[in-house]
């Protein structure tokens, strides 16, 4: 019935070798950052309101989110950091402005820099 339900998803179930305890050791890793980072703070009504919640999670995860793996980066960039080679670290350049976008309700947000229209 589970896989079922797993496969409404589109997601492909796949088997857990017997005796292998870190199989499964990537699954329980995204689990786990969902409950805390999603699941945790927002009560799903039902389950197209929960379907809702995770697609806006997954899409965050995937295309906002740091991961310090990555040194700390960004899995799916959708654009290009801006280039700041005249500008120290710290400083806002005079041509640009921060963005913040909320993500489910306020619960986490993403911040870029965007160039100010002349």
């Amino acid at each position: 019935m589970l896989d079922e339900e797993l496969k409404s998803f589109a997601l492909k179930v796949l088997r857990t070798p017997v005796q292998a305890p870190t199989a499964n050791a990537y699954c329980e890793r995204l689990i786990g950052s969902i409950r805390r980072e999603c699941l945790d703070w927002v009560i799903p009504l039902n389950e197209k309101h929960l379907r809702r919640i995770l697609r806006e999670w997954v899409t965050h995860y995937n295309q906002g989110r740091p991961h310090a793996s990555l040194g700390p980066g960004i899995p799916e960039q959708a654009k290009k950091p801006l280039p700041s080679p005249k500008y120290r670290r710290h400083e806002l350049p005079e041509d640009c402005r921060i963005r913040i976008k909320d993500v489910l309700g306020g619960l986490h947000h993403e911040y870029r820099l965007e160039k100010i229209a002349a």
